[in-house]
């Protein structure tokens, strides 16, 4: 985002029920106070989430309400590794398993966080329906053409209370990773043979690390490991919550030789959310952009070429993965196949971060909304073909822009 508010809000209210959430919003109406929600006490990265008036806390609003054969009805306020202890233990997933386990549903939802499925879209992409509060505190049910704006709504239309997800029916994974080069995997469209893939590029040299995961035959002999005749993972040896499970992996070593160290160990499988996440932590330097997926190889090369011709070095690899087209209008993902490149820079690599920002924009890159960028609403008028119709329907949810804060205001306007 252009800016990082440093100043805390005024005032914060948790409510307990979604009736808590209207009479907080109507509240603040009265007051003449502006509101911003957050369901993780603003964990979910970027100033989209901070505020210096109301900010309220939808961290109450937890629960899963119903699972069908095909869809289960949560509160957004769940947070993701609650949501998919839940849905295992009926046999369901969600087709995506978005990396920031604290996050809430809501959340995920309203940013567009992604996984790293090149079928599938990001969790915005499984929203059925969703419930939320407006800006003059009227519960809305929106299905139909406008759920297009909710999904990927930047809180900037309501709070959202509760939402209903696609599901699907859960599956074991093993997980594979093989050093080789960027033009091999490249060649071999890795990205899109595999349920869930990601490459690790080291820039300008090419050397890249792959990670791919695909369902495990569940009629197949299980295969011998160090204990005959089991079939063990690393994650399913230690713990079942998923937070527990990938704590084990939460490190960010400095990339000093290559390749890096493994993350997991040969013949390593488990459920989706227990092996897939990143496991290294989000960081506020990091730069994350969604570009066409069929400009990537030539993207990756102008990057290490005009980062080479300035003396920059990108320190650490371009963490890479695939997502499907999406329909939510301002979702970085919409109406293009596209690949996403998570940059990590440092704090003193600011002019790396915006070089890599120049070069990514000038193949219709747009920015992920968890990170900084500088983007107002000339440039998302440009990129984004719903821009105005997503205006209109925040026109009529949110006409006295209760919903926003001056950050937001310069990023989506008045």
């Amino acid at each position: 985002m252009s800016t990082n508010p440093t100043d805390g809000p005024r005032r914060t209210d948790r409510p307990l029920d979604e009736a808590g959430v209207v009479t907080a919003v109507r509240r603040a109406g009265e007051r003449g106070a502006t509101v911003r929600p957050t369901g993780a006490s603003a964990r979910i990265p970027g100033a989209l989430v901070r505020t210096t008036d109301l900010l309220l806390d939808c961290s109450a609003l937890t629960g899963v309400v119903a699972v069908a054969r095909d869809r289960v009805l949560v509160r957004a306020g769940e947070r993701l590794a609650s949501l998919f202890a839940e849905l295992a233990a009926s046999g369901r997933s969600l087709a995506v398993v978005p990396d920031a386990p604290g996050a809430t549903v809501g959340g995920a939802v309203g940013m567009g966080v992604y996984g790293g499925g090149p079928r599938e879209g990001s969790l915005s992409a499984q929203v059925v329906s969703a419930r939320l509060v407006d800006g003059r505190g009227v519960v809305r049910t929106v299905e139909g053409a406008e759920l297009d704006a909710v999904r990927c709504g930047l809180g900037a239309l309501g709070v959202l209370t509760a939402v209903e997800l696609r599901t699907v029916e859960l599956e074991r994974l093993q997980v594979h990773e093989q050093a080789r080069r960027l033009d091999e995997a490249l060649d071999e469209e890795l990205l899109r043979a595999h349920a869930w893939t990601e490459l690790d590029v080291a820039v300008p040299s090419g050397q890249v690390v792959s990670r791919w995961a695909d369902p495990v035959d569940p009629d197949r002999a299980p295969a011998p490991t160090r204990a005959e005749g089991t079939v063990t993972t690393r994650a399913a040896v230690r713990a079942e919550a998923w937070g527990r499970a990938v704590s084990r992996l939460a490190s960010n070593p400095p990339w000093a030789s290559w390749p890096p160290p493994a993350r997991w160990t040969a013949g390593t499988e488990g459920r989706p959310y227990e092996v897939l996440p990143d496991p290294q932590p989000w960081d506020p330097d990091t730069a994350e952009w969604a570009i066409p997926a069929a400009a990537l190889g030539g993207a990756l090369r102008e990057l290490g070429a005009a980062a080479g011709a300035r003396g920059m070095e990108l320190q650490r690899p371009v963490r890479v993965r695939l997502g499907a087209a999406e329909t939510g209008l301002l979702h970085p993902a919409q109406g293009r196949d596209t690949a996403w490149l998570r940059i990590r820079t440092r704090a003193s690599q600011e002019p790396l971060r915006r070089l890599a920002g120049a070069v990514l924009e000038n193949v219709a890159g747009r920015p992920a909304w968890t990170s900084r960028h500088e983007w107002g609403p000339d440039e998302l008028a440009v990129a984004y073909p719903g821009w105005a119709q997503f205006q209109r329907v925040r026109d009529e949810y949110d006409p006295d822009r209760r919903f926003t804060d001056p950050n937001l205001e310069r990023v989506l306007g008045p």
